[in-house]
């Protein structure tokens, strides 16, 4: 049976992190030898919270539980984050720990695509402009058979990484190297469901 045509996806120009974004070219994986590193596991796949409702926003939030305060995620955000948790499940990719900001627009992501977080403040938070938290969470090593799901913010992300920015609900898979770290994916939320139709059973 032919398999369907792999999804576009796109790779960092600037990919190898080591504190500051470095001119080597990012290896990239596709279609069904994603699907198959991401089975194996040893990645970390971060992604910036799916779709929200920009009417609200987080100017009046008291702290992290304050969800009436915060931008949401809205009903096509919640539904895109349950479509990508059926995907995850349905192309058996590793599992393993699941982490995000403590917004709660990221934790609902979070539990409705994977259900089992832990927030973790450091994926949001800077220190004087410096994401040392998140970076360490990107390139600490993971086991095999395992995988790191983050679900975060796209400034964030772009601060540590450069350009292009995370569209919502888009991920970066990423090699991590305990020092330095690669992005060898990015996907977006159409991307799952052609990942899962060109890879065989």
């Amino acid at each position: 049976m032919a398999l369907a045509p792999a999804p576009q996806i796109r790779a960092q120009d600037t990919a190898v992190i080591d504190n500051a974004p470095s001119s080597a070219p990012a290896s990239t994986l596709r279609g069904a030898d994603l699907v198959s590193a991401l089975r194996r596991g040893g990645y970390v796949v971060y992604f910036r919270h799916t779709a929200t409702d920009f009417s609200k926003n987080d100017s009046g939030m008291q702290d992290y539980g304050d969800c009436q305060n915060q931008r949401p995620l809205s009903e096509q955000g919640r539904r895109d984050a349950m479509e990508i948790g059926r995907q995850i499940r349905t192309l058996r990719l590793a599992r393993g720990d699941v982490l995000a900001s403590p917004l709660c627009r990221t934790m609902e992501h979070a539990r409705l695509m994977l259900q089992d977080v832990t927030p973790r403040p450091e994926v949001r938070e800077s220190q004087g402009g410096d994401h040392a938290g998140l970076k360490r969470l990107l390139a600490s090593p993971v086991p095999q058979a395992r995988n790191r799901w983050i679900v975060g913010h796209g400034n964030p992300f772009r601060a540590v990484a450069g350009p292009p920015h995370l569209a919502e609900g888009e991920a970066a898979v990423i090699e991590p190297g305990i020092t330095r770290w690669t992005v060898v994916a990015r996907i977006q939320v159409d991307d799952w469901r052609a990942l899962a139709a060109a890879t065989p059973n």
